[in-house]
């Protein structure tokens, strides 16, 4: 991987330097996953125009400036950044700058491209797959003309191309996939690929999210203990966000995502660069602030970096946490409510009102 010495990190109000960088290529996508944009509510969804999307250029010199701000990670996501044109001419600039580059997909365009991306420098792919039979695929992605074998295609093509060991992302969700978390276990085993169990995610605030659909890492983690024995991992980095374990006869690398039940806020670097120009401070946050203005006039580098430094300075985002707590506020309130003594009241001199609901 890249090493560069250095940089002026930016800090947030919470002390959280400025590392990784995630790039929104385009807002389009050939999945309408009901986790994340459900058909029902993303029917009159308009694409952006061409016009409004940040250029090949643009994006890479945002890129630059956020280097010298700190950033070592750039991970290239969308909508599906495969549908974006011409994709591995900007993994060739970026990898021009030595950040990591790493790429989120579902896999289904890779067949076509894994070679290109590979030779333009692209270091590690993140494929999501979050069940391994089409009619479980088919209610979680709602991807008419795509299948499983499309997402595994895309795997093997990765695999020729060289990349290795590639992440498995699996959003798991109470009734609706969770049956997939041992079918999972065992199909990559020994394939020398990382699966990682995602909790469901209020992402977006249009997925319906109910707190009773998440399967909880731990409980994710107790049913793959029933079958096989695991020891814990070393994090792979400082601000890894997911829990490491491994199959204790080696076959088989774990990794827990679990934003809902142990938020990791306080270690979060992150910033996000949508694709058409807005900066966001937080994966839940509901607005961003706008760059392409500043991008698309006479601004300097050194304007440009103060802009964005500001924006990360001002940054107190912490979304997970705060939502965790106040489930966990709820559940107390709720528990203390089931605990309160009964009163012995004589049931003949008593007229209890209805309460419904």
């Amino acid at each position: 991987m890249p090493t560069l010495p250095e940089a002026t990190t930016a800090v947030d109000t919470l002390a959280r330097p400025l590392r990784q960088l995630r790039i929104s290529v385009t807002d389009r996508c050939n999945f309408r996953c009901t986790y994340c944009m459900p058909r029902e509510k993303y029917a009159q969804h308009r694409y952006l125009p061409r016009a409004e999307l940040l250029s090949f250029e643009e994006l890479t010199r945002t890129a630059r400036v956020l280097r010298d701000l700190g950033v070592r990670k750039v991970r290239l996501t969308g909508g599906e950044p495969l549908l974006r044109r011409e994709l591995p001419r900007l993994v060739e600039r970026l990898a021009d700058l030595e950040l990591e580059l790493a790429l989120t997909t579902n896999g289904t365009h890779l067949s076509e491209q894994a070679v290109a991306l590979r030779t333009a420098g692209l270091h590690r792919i993140t494929l999501s797959l979050d069940a391994l039979d089409d009619g479980t695929f088919q209610a979680l992605a709602d991807a008419p003309g795509y299948g499983v074998k499309d997402v595994l295609a895309g795997l093997h093509a990765a695999e020729d191309a060289g990349f290795g060991p590639i992440k498995i992302n699996c959003v798991v969700r109470r009734q609706t996939s969770d049956f997939q978390i041992e079918p999972l276990v065992e199909f990559f085993r020994g394939t020398g690929h990382i699966l990682r169990f995602i909790e469901y995610m209020d992402v977006g605030m249009r997925n319906d999210w109910q707190a009773g659909e998440v399967v909880s890492g731990h409980e994710i983690l107790g049913r793959i203990s029933e079958r096989h024995a695991l020891e814990p991992l070393l994090p792979s980095g400082a601000t890894e966000v997911a829990r490491r374990y491994r199959l204790l006869d080696g076959s088989l690398e774990l990794g827990l995502i679990t934003s809902i039940s142990q938020p990791f806020c306080g270690d979060c670097d992150r910033l996000r660069l949508s694709a058409d120009g807005q900066l966001y401070t937080c994966l839940f946050a509901s607005r961003g602030h706008d760059i392409r203005a500043l991008l698309r006039t006479a601004v300097s580098d050194e304007e440009l970096r103060s802009a964005i430094e500001d924006v990360w300075s001002k940054r107190d985002d912490r979304y997970s946490a705060l939502r965790s707590a106040s489930l966990a506020s709820a559940a107390r309130a709720e528990d203390s409510v089931r605990r309160l003594p009964l009163l012995h009241l004589p049931v003949q001199k008593v007229e209890m009102p209805f309460i419904g609901g």
